[in-house]
């Protein structure tokens, strides 16, 4: 996509919703949440959020692509578990059905990168319960993919739990812990599968689920997207990692790595950045660079200059 086209989106992004007409909103790092009746509706803003912290400006189109992406990989893996997609009646927001969430962050690695490999760098040769071999580099491919499951926090940082963790505070059953981490890593394998037909590697995810009313899980939030998933490019991994060098990636963790540059990382007395204009066009670049490198498909933005008002008439005609 052309710069400029994203250069004129910078002053008419998502910031925040605050729709009188819908009910109960809660707002999160990145999703502004409504109900209605026994539905969700779920915007995706242009919020931007590493660290656990809000970013202080947006990312053009940035919403667009993660609902996007997640609605089309909910359909891809429709056939593995339910997914809580009614519809998406506008580029920004999902009706989804209303479920009871689990309080888990189902993280898959199959690579040793980002917090993985900083805990194997100091040291450690354990996460989450699960035992990492010695001998690994930074971005390594595990023996097999890992569950290392984190719980959701309401402030600050989610924190790693093992599955032994989990039990022993009754936070879920061994019987659906179990079926969690089938799914999970199913999941995984088939992100795997459409990710490698597109050249790229998945490197690390997570899942979010919840219980419907009849006990149904059911897979919510969002599914492979770069807020929630790292991307490796599949052409250069064996002769970078041999070189000891940075993966090329699609994923958040290179506005991890400007935070870092810049002295933050969520720590107590740390002051959060500013963005520059020129970054988060490259940010947004990235986003629908991925989009259409999993897709397959040509990014079409919506390039209102009022998405709330267009978001706004969307949602009412939906319901």
């Amino acid at each position: 996509m052309n710069e400029s086209v994203v250069q004129a989106q910078l002053d008419a992004t998502v910031q925040t919703t605050a729709f009188d007409f819908l009910d109960h909103r809660y707002g999160g790092k990145v999703r502004d949440t409504y109900r209605h009746a026994d539905q969700l509706i779920l915007i995706t803003s242009d919020r931007i959020s590493a660290f656990d912290h809000i970013l202080n400006q947006t990312i053009p189109f940035k919403g667009q692509v993660l609902n996007r992406l997640a609605a089309w990989f909910f359909e891809q893996t429709s056939d593995i578990v339910r997914n809580h997609v009614i519809s998406v009646p506008d580029p920004n927001v999902t009706l989804a059905q209303r479920c009871t969430a689990l309080p888990i962050e189902f993280v898959v690695r199959g690579y040793l990168a980002g917090h993985a490999w900083r805990v194997y760098r100091d040291g450690g040769r354990e996460l989450c319960g699960k035992s990492l071999p010695d001998g690994l580099n930074q971005n390594s491919r595990l023996p097999k993919p890992i569950l290392t499951p984190a719980t959701k926090a309401e402030e600050g940082h989610d924190e790693d739990i093992s599955r032994a963790g989990i039990l022993s505070r009754d936070i879920l059953s061994e019987a659906l812990f179990d079926e969690m981490e089938r799914i999970s890593l199913a999941l995984f394998a088939r992100g795997t599968e459409r990710a490698a037909e597109r050249g790229l590697i998945l490197v690390d995810t997570k899942y979010e689920f919840g219980m419907d009313d009849q006990g149904h899980i059911v897979l919510i939030d969002e599914i492979h997207t770069p807020d929630s998933s790292r991307y490796f490019y599949k052409d250069t991994y064996a002769e970078l990692l041999a070189a000891d060098r940075p993966q090329r990636q699609l994923s958040k963790e290179f506005v991890r790595e400007w935070l870092m540059d810049q002295g933050f990382q969520g720590l107590e007395g740390q002051v959060l950045p500013d963005m520059p204009d020129s970054f988060r066009i490259q940010v947004a670049l990235r986003y629908i660079e991925i989009f259409e490198q999993i897709t397959g498909e040509a990014f079409v933005p919506e390039t209102s200059q009022d998405p709330i008002s267009r978001i706004a008439s969307n949602v009412r005609v939906a319901l």
